[in-house]
This record gives structure tokens, sequence and C-alpha cells, in this order.
């Protein structure tokens, strides 16, 4: 009975340990238009959302109106480092992209299309 206890009270403790995914954190993106962000990764259901957390435009942070907004969102962990399924809004067009990433280390690799035409950055793990 003694074992069972223990047995059940360390699957309640593990639990709630989840494992983060590699994603997940703080990614600077390329400059577009002059200007580039940080994009904090989080969990949003299964998949993976990616919301503007700073901006900075000549090297010097200054306050978007797009701090806070989502800049990918939906992006499915596919294994291996791929990512799919999702969407990503380009601030300077105002257009939103479907997209794919692929991590390779502390580089991610972002693209997206709209019909024929598709963008790819590279983006840089800041945490």
């Amino acid at each position: 009975m003694n074992k069972l206890i223990l047995t059940m009270a360390a699957l309640v403790l593990s639990a709630g340990t989840a494992v983060a995914d590699p994603v997940e954190g703080v990614w600077q993106t390329q400059v577009d238009d002059g200007a580039y962000a940080h994009v904090t990764f989080k969990p949003c259901g299964a998949n993976l959302c990616g919301t503007i957390t700073r901006t900075f435009r000549d090297n010097s942070e200054y306050k978007s109106p797009n701090i806070g907004k989502p800049i990918v969102w939906d992006m499915a962990p596919g294994g291996g480092g791929s990512y799919s399924g999702g969407k990503i809004w380009q601030p300077s067009s105002g257009k939103v992209y479907k997209s794919k990433m692929a991590l390779s280390g502390n580089a991610l690799s972002v693209s997206g299309c709209v019909g024929p035409i598709c963008k790819k950055q590279t983006w840089q793990r800041v945490k």
C-alpha cells in the first residue's frame, strides 16, 4: 500500500512538470524597414505563438505600437526542429503569410508565403 501511495505521489508531482519546447524564449528578428523586434514564444494550446515584446530602430529601443501584438501564431511542432501550419504577420506591410519555421541551434529560420510570394528571415536567440 505504501508503494502505491509513493507511486501515485510521484505521478502527481511529475504531471506538473512540462517539457518546454526548444523554440520557447526570446528571438531577435532581422531588420525590416529599418526596425527589428524581440519576439517571445510561448505555448498557445498545443502549438506555439510569438508576441512582439520589444522593438528597436537604429540599435535603440523605442516604444512601437506593435509591442504586445502577436506576430506568429498556431505554429505546430513537427519534430526534428520543424514547425508548420502557422501564420506570420509582417508589421511593415501589414500582410499575413502562411508560415513555417526550422530550428538549428540558436538560429530560427522563419518563412512565410502568400500565393507564390515568399519571404524568409533568420532570427537569433536572445534568451
